[in-house]
């Protein structure tokens, strides 16, 4: 967490420390329940298609912008993104900050058979667990809120359990520790956690070292086809985008814009 001043995102992270330091569960009875689920759809998969791949993000809020779709139905904009060309969805499931749940998920994952990305704050290994129960195909790990030991404890135990992983980056430096840890979908977000400012030229810039064994996912701040074709050309296979899409009145014909636009 970030020194000195406390930020929102460090308010979001004490918050979901202290949601799994309370949660009393046992790790191997949940373990036990995931040996009978099906196999998850494979995530990084289904963005080494050729072309620019779009991970179309189910989103109610944000909080820099308040509301964006609050009375979103999941299954229908699943249906849409889908019809749209998606290749992937991504599902917010924190309720406080993003209004998601974990019923979200569950509603849109259902409504299509495209993979789907867990987007949340992930900071405990019941929430690894937690991702494969609700039907996720994929996890989120962002590095600026792990260790490097829990990012690394995290990211085995998703891999034993048969979840693909993201792992989120926004520097060097955690891009080389993400190179490191063996991760193969690495997402560049543009947007600074700490001040929720978008940056367009930090993933282009962060492109370069990406090496081609991995899959570049450019998240946050795609306003459209233009932004996405830059990203395409910078060397991304896929990007996330979510207020773009709920936003934009017709989230079908804004995901093949977005995938059009190369």
């Amino acid at each position: 967490m970030a020194a000195g001043k406390e930020t929102y995102l460090d308010k979001i992270v004490v918050q979901h420390r202290k949601r799994v330091a309370a949660d009393r569960r046992d790790q191997k009875r949940l373990l036990d329940l995931l040996e009978g689920y099906p196999p998850a759809k494979k995530f990084r998969n289904a963005l080494a298609e050729p072309g620019l791949s779009v991970i179309a993000e189910v989103k109610r809020r944000s909080p820099s912008k308040g509301d964006l779709f609050a009375g979103l139905d999941p299954a229908t904009l699943a249906k849409q993104y889908f019809e749209g060309g998606a290749a992937c969805l991504s599902v917010l499931t924190d309720g406080p900050h993003f209004g998601g749940s974990a019923k979200d998920l569950e509603e849109a994952s259902s409504a299509v058979t495209l993979p789907v990305l867990r987007k949340d704050f992930t900071v405990g290994a019941v929430d690894v667990l937690d991702a494969r129960l609700m039907g996720a195909d994929a996890v989120l790990l962002i590095a600026a809120v792990l260790s490097e030991e829990e990012l690394g404890h995290f990211y085995q135990l998703a891999r034993e359990v048969g979840l693909d992983v993201l792992v989120e980056v926004h520097d060097e430096g955690e891009m080389e520790v993400a190179l490191g840890l063996g991760a193969d979908l690495i997402g560049v977000n543009q947007r600074d956690l700490y001040t929720f400012e978008v940056d367009h030229e930090r993933a282009v810039r962060m492109a370069t070292l990406l090496p081609p064994s991995v899959i570049g996912v450019a998240e946050s701040g795609v306003r459209g086809p233009k932004d996405a074709a830059l990203l395409k050309e910078a060397g991304y296979k896929a990007v996330l985008v979510g207020e773009t899409l709920v936003t934009s009145g017709d989230p079908a014909a804004a995901v093949a814009a977005l995938r059009g636009s190369v």
